[in-house]
């Protein structure tokens, strides 16, 4: 795939560039901070930017608002915003349009290649790829919730394991659970979330919504 980086750590920025690279993907461009990101996004746009969520100048949310533009201005490409630490609200605004082609991982995750790696083949494919740390502190603070108490807590590790972007198959294998389990789980949850009369994907991206705005 190709890609382009927006990070102002050189030495993090220098390790994805030749991490992906020795994988075969091809970094169109690495950047320290958002402004040149963009620039060179209207010139050629990648399959995926990966960027920082804080960067110069302010060190608060410029890689945030970058990657909002670059999903309304490029909505094909896909997004993936590394962060030292779980941003509630920053999960919830990069996933409030679209939960397509875009991810939330927390830096650590990057030392752990596989993991980043199928984070990115799942953006890369549609889907979503969001920390399961960032899921599992989201669950914390979501016990109070309504509609999410009324889930058993079979039906909270499906919904947090979705959360994470996994397809059904996924989902079943990293709960030992069998398919048909997980899909009797997903509409016992869209019942109690009160989707049961959407369809298709967007089910499944309304849920994740629903559970990290509670």
């Amino acid at each position: 795939m190709h890609l382009m980086i927006a990070e102002d750590s050189t030495l993090l920025r220098e390790g994805l560039v030749r991490l992906l690279v020795e994988e075969g993907h091809e970094v169109l461009g690495a950047f320290g901070d958002a402004e040149p990101l963009l620039e060179g996004m209207a010139l050629r746009q990648p399959d995926i930017v990966v960027l920082d969520i804080r960067m110069p100048p302010t060190h608060t949310d410029e890689g945030l608002r970058a990657a909002l533009e670059i999903r309304e201005r490029w909505p094909e490409v896909g997004v993936l915003v590394l962060s030292q630490h779980i941003e509630r609200n920053y999960a919830v605004q990069l996933l409030a349009s679209n939960a397509e082609r875009v991810g939330y991982l927390l830096k650590d995750r990057v030392a752990q290649v596989e993991e980043f790696l199928d984070a990115l083949e799942r953006i890369q494919a549609g889907g979503a790829a969001i920390d399961p740390e960032v899921v599992r502190q989201l669950v914390i603070r979501t016990t109070h919730a309504d509609p999410l108490t009324r889930l058993t807590p079979r039906e909270r590790s499906v919904l947090e394991t979705l959360a994470q972007g996994h397809t059904n198959t996924a989902i079943a294998q990293k709960l030992h659970i069998s398919l048909s389990s997980v899909e009797k789980n997903l509409n016992a949850i869209f019942d109690k979330l009160e989707l049961s009369h959407t369809t298709g994907y967007s089910r499944r991206i309304l849920a994740v919504l629903r559970y990290l705005k509670s």
